[in-house]
This record gives C-alpha cells, structure tokens and sequence, in this order.
C-alpha cells in the first residue's frame, strides 16, 4: 500500500484503514479499549481542525477580493441607488465602526464636487435669477406687480409700514431692494428697459399683499377704489337738512340719484364727521355688513384741502332716506314693543295686533351692538337722555336735551331701508364718539336688547380686534394719515376695546343670549 504525501490524504486513509475488519481486529486483540477511544477521539479532532482552516482561509481571500470593489463587474442588480436628501449632497457610508456592517456586494456612488450641470431635484435648486421688466399695458384697469428692478417715473415712495401687521407674503429682493408692490392700471409683459415708462397715480387704497382682508368682499374693494381714486365730474348739492353734498364721480353706472345722472356718486360730508370711516371697517369685521364703502378723500371741495368722508350713494334706499327722518315711522314705545314679540324671528309671522315692521328682529340686535361700541345716539336716543351730552352734540344745539320725561313719544331716527330687501337695516349716519369716558357710556342703546350675533361677539372675545382694524383701515391711506399714522389709530382702537370688555361684561351680567344670526 503506498503512503499518502499530503497531510490530508494521511488522515483520511488512517480513518480509512480503521475500517478495515483485518486492522480492526488487530487493533481491539492488542490495545485497551481506554486507549484505543484516546487514539480515535485526537484523529477526528485533527481532522475538525484541518476543516477549520480551510473555510477561514477561503472566507479572507473572499474579502481581498470585496476590496479590490471598482475592478468587479458592476452588476446593477446589486448597486442600489443611495438616498439625496434635500441639499442635494450625498451622505458618506456608514462605516463598521457604528455597529453596522458593510454588505459585500454594494458599491456607493459619490458626486463630483463640480458638475458641468445642476442636479435636476425639485424643491432644491435655486433657479437663476434674471432682470425682468414690466411695461405698462393699454388697459386702464389692469393691475400688475412693479418690481425692484424698475423704477416708475414719479411713483410715489411707500410708506413706512412699520409693525402695522399686513404686508404679508411679499417677495424681497436683495438687500437693500424695496419689496413688490401693487400699483392699479399696469400690466406686465416682456420688453427692454428703454421704453418709455408712463406716469402712474399710486392709488390711495392701498393693498401689499396678494389679497385684502377677508371680511372685505371684492365688490367692496372696487367700490373704495373708485370713492378713492375716481375723478371728479361734478359736485351736486346733497340732501336737504343736511351740509353733505353729492360728489359726482366718473365711471360706470351703479344707480341714478338726484343731480348724478348715470354717474356713480358719492355723499361728501365734513372733516368732523371722519368716524364714518372707521364704522365702516368696524361693521365688515364684525360681520354686520350693515354699512355703506366708506373712505377718506381729500378734494378740493373741502376746506383748507382737508380730508373728508366720502360715503358711496346708494339709490336703492328707501326714497325718505334723503332727509335726516327714517323710511320707518316708529317710536321708542313701539320699538321697546318691537322688542318683546321677536318679529319674524324662527320664520314666524307676527300678528296684526303686535305692530311689527318688515324689520327681523335680528337688525335691532345688531344696531344696538354697533351703536354702543361707537356710542352712535342719533338713532335710538335723539334727546341724549342716557348719557350726559356736551354743548357740542347735536341734540344740545337743537334743544332736545330737556325732552326725556316722555320717552315712549319720542321717535326713532335714520332707520334706514332698501327698497328690495325690507327685512333688513342699513346703517347710515354712522358719526361715533371717540372722546366719552367710560363713566358716560350711553347704556340706554341697549335697552330692551335680549340677544346679541355670535359673530360679533365672538370677535370681541377672539382678542384680534386690534389687529384686524390694523389691518383694514391701513388700506385707506388718506384716513391713516389723517388720524396721525398708526400711533392716532391705536389710541381709536383703544378706545373701542375697552368698550368691547364692558359690552362683555353687560351681555353675562344680564344673561343676554348669543345667537347666531344669519338669516
């Protein structure tokens, strides 16, 4: 039998050769059975050994091998694509040192530090930023966006808006460029630089940012603009009883009136009445809708080139809403009756005997709110008997002041309604009271008042009021700088919201209900 030259071959053939009957027949006859399991147990633990190390030495040249990564067939099977995230770089692999390990058979795929092009990933890449400029455009009323890099002939400068809390969303340029603003009869399309730029009146109803206030209808912002910046085509005189005049505006049609013709119209009043103003903004973000467009305006009708309310001319009132009287002949007696029966309310119809107007009795609810936070006392109590009046008020000027021991016969001015909608109130009138203390409030306004609109009161209790007024009268650019800039409004807001706590405070006191109100 010839020997085996190889360490492996001899352990197979030892093992084998004990299989032979001869070998272990000699084997059991002349060794101890203790010494012969000795011999066995060492040569199979050889062998495991031997076994051992030839699985280690091929798992470290399979190893070598993952190394040498870049020489492999790049299989894409088994290259997964690594994760970018959002500022476009890739992250480094994980090394084993974290407690991870490396698959064998991945290989990671880095960026150049320079590429001939942008990585195309949508969120991440800053587009290139290019002069573009706007011309104007040959429609009158179009309204485009004129950016920092042209400069309008004679634009006027805007204002310094500091902390006024509207201008929102606006795209800044680089530093020390002004922001976009929205200037009304421009449009915007291509064009070079050297055409002539035509002059543009900045409008005085002014709105930086992509939308107006939200309790301001669109309707309404088209009525302001044309109070505001709509040219003058004739001054009529107003209606009797009264120092307002009719400002004849140009522009399309909204109703004929008396001295307008088909021309929209607008009632001028004087410099001391500019709360109308401030009754407007009040009765939108409320969510009365009660008022007529209000703005401030200076013309150069009014003294010393003062500013003035302009109110727009609403043809569809009630054709006795011309003189200072209302378009309904009712007294505080009946009204206070009024009050008792809920006319109309929850659809249902009043009996003869009640006396009931067309007027729902929601309008008086909402009246009564109006009029107590501006202490308006020119519809529900024209003799001032509660409050105490000054030799300035109206009702001192005309001798009304000593009638208040008959109050049921007294009559109720300036209830005001539109020819098509009796059910409802419009507030005219609107002059308020800044300057009464909080000692002299007229709480006679709220008299027979058991229900209040959730709307409004949820306002007053929101603590936004203040800055939704902001907000809405900043758009009116000549009422703000009339009443000192934001400084003189926030003491007109301050006023208010102090009056709002107080109407709080009397609406729990008296257990008045809270009803939504929007019939």
């Amino acid at each position: 039998m010839n020997c085996p030259d190889k360490p492996g071959q001899l352990i197979n053939w030892f093992i084998c050769s004990l299989c032979v009957p001869r070998v272990r027949k000699l084997w059991s006859s002349r060794r101890p059975r203790t010494r012969r399991n000795l011999l066995l147990g060492t040569a199979c633990a050889i062998y495991l050994g031997f076994l051992v190390s030839q699985v280690g030495r091929a798992s470290h040249q399979r190893s070598r091998a993952v190394e040498k990564g870049p020489h492999l067939s790049r299989d894409t099977t088994q290259v997964p694509f690594p994760e970018i995230p959002l500022d476009g770089t890739l992250a480094p692999p994980e090394s084993p040192g974290n407690g991870t390990t490396l698959q064998p058979n991945v290989v990671y795929i880095t960026l150049r530090s320079k590429r001939s092009k942008p990585a195309n990933i949508r969120g991440t890449v800053k587009p290139k930023r290019r002069k573009k400029y706007a011309v104007a455009s040959p429609a009158p009323r179009q309204e485009a966006l004129i950016g920092p890099s042209l400069q309008l002939q004679e634009a006027a400068r805007v204002p310094d808006v500091e902390a006024h809390g509207y201008i929102q969303g606006g795209n800044l340029g680089k530093a020390g460029e002004r922001p976009w603003r929205l200037l009304p009869g421009l449009g915007a399309r291509g064009g070079s630089s050297d055409l002539p730029q035509p002059k543009v009146k900045e409008s005085n109803i002014r709105i930086y940012s992509e939308s107006a206030p939200s309790w301001l209808s669109k309707e309404d912002i088209r009525r302001m603009r044309l109070l505001a910046d709509g040219a003058v085509a004739g001054l009529q005189p107003g209606p009797s009883k009264s120092q307002a005049s009719l400002l004849v505006l140009e522009g399309g049609a909204t109703g004929t009136a008396p001295g307008c013709g088909p021309s929209p119209c607008g009632l001028l009043k004087q410099p001391l009445d500019m709360s109308e103003v401030f009754a407007f903004h009040l009765d939108r973000i409320l969510g009365l809708n009660r008022t007529l467009p209000s703005v401030s305006r200076k013309s150069e009708f009014t003294q010393d080139g003062r500013s003035s309310p302009l109110i727009l001319w609403d043809s569809s009132l009630s054709p006795t809403s011309t003189d200072t009287h209302s378009s309904v002949k009712l007294t505080w007696g009946a009204y206070q009756q009024l009050l008792k029966h809920k006319c109309w309310q929850n659809g249902r119809v009043p009996k003869p005997e009640w006396g009931c107007t067309e007027i729902h009795h929601h309008e008086w609810s909402k009246m009564a709110l109006f009029d107590f936070l501006l202490q308006i006392y020119n519809r529900l109590d024209t003799n001032c008997c509660g409050f105490r009046p000054r030799k300035e008020d109206a009702c001192v000027q005309n001798g009304l002041k000593p009638k208040c021991d008959k109050q049921d016969s007294v009559s109720l001015t300036h209830i005001i309604q539109r020819k098509h909608d009796p059910r409802h109130l419009v507030f005219i009138d609107n002059k308020g009271f800044f300057d009464r203390s909080e000692d002299n409030l007229n709480f006679k306004l709220l008299e027979g008042i058991k229900e209040f609109p959730e709307s409004a009161v949820s306002i007053l209790k929101s603590q936004h009021l203040r800055q939704k007024l902001l907000q809405s009268l900043f758009l009116d650019k000549v009422y703000w700088e009339s009443q000192g800039g934001r400084q003189g409004i926030e003491k007109l807001i301050d006023v208010v919201e102090q009056r709002a706590k107080i109407l709080l405070t009397y609406i729990n006191a008296h257990g008045a209900k809270v009803l939504p109100m929007n019939e």
